[in-house]
């Protein structure tokens, strides 16, 4: 689990799928950090159509997520991609919510003017699944 998690420490984008309230799911792009085991972001000051925001509605209601990350390279010989099911939980103080803004902050630049200050979703992991081409 941790060598999954390591890899995909330094991804830039991953994807985060929740579940809707009527069983559709719900995909969204996010910046995020990995931290004490967990992926983790933070709702942040980017333009959003509205604050209350589908996925946390969405988490609220079935805190069960899956997020994906993944390389790609027109080498193909370089693909892989991590899986991570887990819990989803929210935060809006605390020592998680303080310990992800700071690993966010210290991963995107972007944050360092302007640190994210809205809620924090932490997943912990109940599975993990990978697939790279190299074995």
């Amino acid at each position: 689990m941790d060598e999954a998690l390591d890899r995909i420490a330094g991804v830039r984008v991953g994807h985060l799928a929740t579940t809707r309230p009527d069983g559709t799911p719900h995909l969204v792009p996010m910046v995020f950090a990995v931290t004490s085991g967990r992926v983790v972001t933070a709702i942040d000051w980017k333009p959003k159509s509205d604050r209350r925001l589908q996925r946390l509605a969405n988490i609220e209601a079935n805190p069960t997520v899956s997020f994906l990350a993944h390389h790609y390279s027109e080498d193909w010989s370089k693909l892989w991609w991590v899986r991570v099911d887990g819990t989803a939980t929210l935060h809006r103080t605390g020592p998680v919510w303080e310990e992800a803004t700071d690993a966010l902050w210290v991963k995107y630049t972007q944050y360092r003017e302007r640190p994210p200050e809205g809620e924090v979703i932490s997943i912990t992991p109940t599975g993990i699944n990978s697939w790279s081409s190299r074995p």
